[in-house]
């Protein structure tokens, strides 16, 4: 999704870390952030905040997420970072921000006043910049960011695309999702689409399938080495997506649509079913406000093992460690984060707020993605994650699967021999 930082960058950033000299206090936060479609809306609370107590809050927007991506790090690395920012990278990055001295730990804040604002927010969101006791990146334990709302993905339904088809209800396992496809078919309509040219959705959907089919700890065996991606249980996740090109499920060039394509073809009623994020629901709206579609998790194929789906915080924020504006800085994030706060946020930007109170007012569409954060896992909270090498020949190959290019045995063997040749050089 994010551009990871380069190695050569992490070990400049922790190197030239703390070169120069920190500002002086001011009545002034500064927050930098990446978000077009939330900007107008930050500024307007900044000036709300501003009225409530005289502090001012610079909202400063750069955008593309790639361009302020490149700003933090040159920012870091000069030490000029603002009060409070956002770090759009995976987990280990968020790691080397800590340890470089750049994230304040936020958990003295969150467990003031007998952890009220922590249990305001989702749990799900907070792990998302939480590391705890043990963790394999050697961050003192705490809570270091502050997520301002969620996001998982989920599949949506066309309503009047599935009446058409005589359809009367959203399927309710896979073989049901394959004898309703094969319906769609047969009346013209495309069943599904996803921007399976971005292999994080890709990734993400195989996982859904993974952890119902065989549950994580044998997943989180794989990573280790300990079972092979040759195993029976894998072998089944592969068959999902053959299963899926076979039946003539898919939308003709998945594997190369980007997902802004993918919301369009479902926005616009090219395809029954879509497997996106709880962000859809506002890019929906602008495509098409008359668009009537529901939520469900992906169908499941066993009932061995629950099927998660991929949820945690959508944005999050981080104070800089060595702001002078420090308590200032945390105490606009707790306000930001308060139910008031979070129902407009909600109502102008049509996200899952952060604050579970504000849930109340959410449109029924997005209560529909909200139920789903109980049952949601992702990455960045998980243990451990295979390494990406492997991960590149894992979301390739089910790519010549949906092509027809490879059986699923042939991809867990390649997927397999990635893996040994990672294990051999001993990145663990």
């Amino acid at each position: 999704m994010f551009r990871y930082l380069s190695l050569c960058s992490c070990l400049i950033l922790l190197v030239l870390t703390g070169c120069s000299q920190p500002a002086a206090p001011s009545n002034k936060i500064i927050l930098w952030h990446w978000m077009t479609d939330r900007n107008d809306t930050l500024q307007a609370l900044a000036q709300e905040y501003q009225k409530e107590t005289g502090i001012e809050v610079s909202i400063q927007l750069f955008a593309p997420s790639d361009s302020y991506s490149q700003k933090v790090i040159a920012a870091a690395q000069a030490n000029v970072l603002p009060d409070i920012y956002g770090i759009l990278d995976k987990k280990s990055i968020v790691a080397d921000f800590i340890k470089a001295g750049l994230v304040a730990d936020l958990t003295d804040a969150m467990s003031a006043d007998n952890s009220a604002w922590k249990d305001s927010l989702y749990d799900k969101a907070l792990a998302d910049r939480r590391f705890d006791a043990g963790n394999i990146y050697g961050v003192t334990p705490g809570i270091y960011g502050v997520p301002i709302d969620v996001t998982n993905e989920q599949m949506l339904y066309n309503k009047k695309l599935l009446s058409k088809a005589g359809i009367n209800a959203p399927p309710q396992s896979f073989d049901e999702f394959i004898r309703d496809a094969k319906i769609l078919r047969r009346v013209g309509i495309t069943p599904f689409v996803s921007g399976w040219g971005e292999l994080w959705l890709l990734d993400c959907f195989a996982s859904n399938y993974a952890f119902n089919i065989m549950g994580e700890d044998k997943i989180f065996d794989t990573f280790r080495g300990k079972v092979k991606y040759t195993d029976p249980d894998w072998i089944k996740v592969f068959k999902v997506f053959d299963d899926l090109r076979s039946e003539g499920v898919l939308i003709d060039g998945i594997v190369t649509k980007g997902n802004k394509y993918a919301e369009q073809d479902f926005a616009l009623e090219r395809a029954a079913f879509a497997f996106n994020g709880s962000w859809c629901v506002h890019v929906y709206q602008g495509m098409n406000p008359d668009l009537d579609f529901g939520v469900m998790p992906p169908p499941p194929i066993s009932s061995a093992y629950p099927l998660k789906i991929w949820g945690s915080a959508g944005s999050s924020f981080v104070v800089n460690a060595s702001s002078p504006n420090k308590i200032k800085a945390i105490a606009f994030l707790k306000w930001l984060t308060a139910k008031e706060q979070q129902v407009v946020l909600v109502k102008e930007t049509n996200n899952l707020p952060s604050n579970r109170e504000a849930a109340s007012v959410i449109s029924p569409i997005l209560g529909e993605f909200a139920k789903g954060m109980d049952q949601s896992t992702h990455p960045n909270i998980w243990p451990l994650n295979e390494d990406p090498s492997v991960s590149e020949v894992f979301d390739r190959g089910i790519q010549d699967i949906i092509i027809g290019e490879k059986t699923p045995e042939e991809v867990a063997r390649d997927v397999q021999k990635a893996k040994d040749l990672q294990l051999s050089k001993g990145n663990h």
